[in-house]
């Protein structure tokens, strides 16, 4: 795929000074509507039983999306989400589902010992598995009809 440069020089080689001229009048009408816009979200808000009170209201009194919610209190639509639909967040119940996972999550971003899995049981590795396979060559014929390597 060409890029614009490309195409650009592409018009020049041919003698295209009408659609050259075209792409600057695009250009300048490009740059002068462009604009630099904040992020859409600085930093997020933790969620809390009033933030989620606010969250029920808008969603109760206005036809915001769960979308424009979030962008409105600062948190993501999943979060919106759960307020609405399950009721979360409602309650300041450190032993809720939704505190505990986040507590965990927070603790594993600091690498708390605590909140450490433990160790995955180690699997064979791939050439201890070769070896178990090439002792094994001899296969019994197969009920099926089929024919494998080995059979011939």
């Amino acid at each position: 795929m060409a890029t614009l440069k490309e195409f650009e020089d592409s018009l020049r080689e041919h003698g295209m000074h009408m659609a050259l001229a075209l792409l600057e009048r695009l250009r300048a009408r490009d740059r002068a509507t462009r604009t630099i816009k904040p992020a859409r979200r600085l930093t997020g808000q933790k969620m809390t039983p009033d933030l989620a009170r606010a969250i029920l209201d808008l969603h109760a009194a206005t036809g915001m999306t769960q979308q424009e919610i979030a962008f409105k209190v600062g948190v993501n639509q999943g979060r919106v989400n759960e307020v609405i639909k399950h009721g979360k967040w409602l309650d300041d119940d450190p032993h809720a589902p939704e505190a505990v996972a986040r507590d965990r999550a927070k603790a594993r971003m600091r690498s708390d010992p605590v909140a450490k899995r433990p160790p995955a049981p180690r699997r064979a590795s791939k050439s201890a598995k070769s070896a178990v396979k090439r002792t094994n060559t001899a296969r019994p014929p197969s009920p099926q009809g089929q024919l494998i390597f080995g059979d011939l």
